[in-house]
């Protein structure tokens, strides 16, 4: 809504939209679908931790630029991109518009809307423990979008289409709690994420992808040589419940974009494991984990020969 939103609006404008390499499919599809509109891409590179350089935005920008979509924290790696840089990088490219997916970000990583240079900015309700379905767009003042559904003119013509009542209320409510408890428990989970990062570094034939400073409720790991599909289905046998890549595209290529973007080889590609951390966590809970996983591990290989 908000990519194709400002791309059908401003296309007399310009046709150039910059992205990046890593970007949740929710964007990286969007913008494929839109170069089939006669829309040109501009994908930008990411280093080993999984981040853009704001040299490289800079430089990207063209006359024909309307439009800047770069994630907050990849659902994959837990990478931070630098958004208050570009958003004031921005400044002096004041008809480009600026969305951010903050889809992993809301309750974990802070942003500010008010002073970032965000023109649309996208959270889904499912990763706060809300309803699966629901989310927001935060469409910022004096921001024009073409609607995708015509209608009755719901959504100030932004989306029309009887409202889901009840699973705004949801939103809302998990909006709040999760806000509460980011005010209260982020420390804890800070030293959680510390704690299972650290044991996973330790660990022999493990590789650890995500970068250390990353957001602190995603660590994404390769075992090359046992199939992420049999290490996940071991690992919940023992009451361990992780991913491989993000949960959404789990079924479809063994191989990880985002890891392959990151220049890792395709043995730690195609490998990939995501371990997602949560509020309540404790130390023991990562202790635990780290047990099982060395277990899993050495016998999964023993197995194999």
């Amino acid at each position: 809504m908000a990519i194709k939103g400002i791309a059908l609006q401003y296309q007399t404008r310009g046709k150039h939209i910059i992205t990046t390499e890593i970007e949740h499919a929710a964007v990286y599809e969007a913008c494929k679908a839109l170069e089939n509109l006669g829309f040109d891409m501009t994908y930008l590179p990411v280093n080993e931790q999984g981040v853009i350089n704001v040299k490289d935005v800079r430089e990207a920008i063209r006359p024909d630029t309307i439009l800047l979509s770069v994630m907050h924290v990849n659902n994959e790696i837990g990478s931070i991109q630098p958004i208050h840089e570009i958003g004031q990088l921005l400044q002096d490219h004041p008809k480009i518009f600026f969305h951010v997916d903050a889809v992993q970000a809301l309750g974990k990583v802070p942003v500010s809307l008010r002073d970032s240079g965000i023109d649309l900015c996208t959270f889904s309700g499912h990763k706060i423990h809300g309803l699966k379905g629901t989310g927001m767009l935060y469409v910022k003042q004096g921001t024009t979008l073409f609607p995708l559904f015509h209608g009755g003119n719901q959504e100030d013509t932004f989306r029309s289409g009887t409202e889901n009542v009840a699973g705004n209320v949801s939103f809302v409510r998990a909006l709040r709690l999760i806000k509460e408890r980011e005010a209260v428990d982020q420390d804890t989970l800070a030293e959680c994420h510390k704690k299972l990062y650290t044991e996973l570094e330790k660990m022999d034939g493990v590789y650890v992808n995500s970068p250390e400073n990353g957001a602190p409720h995603i660590v994404n790991i390769s075992v090359p040589g046992l199939k992420p599909e049999v290490m996940i289905h071991a690992l919940f046998a023992e009451g361990i419940v992780i991913s491989t890549q993000s949960a959404c595209s789990s079924k479809q290529s063994d191989k990880s974009r985002v890891l392959t973007a990151c220049g890792f080889s395709d043995e730690r590609a195609i490998s990939g494991l995501r371990i997602s951390l949560t509020y309540g966590i404790s130390i023991q809970d990562i202790e635990t984990c780290v047990a099982v996983l060395k277990s899993t591990i050495k016998n999964l290989k023993a197995v194999m020969g």
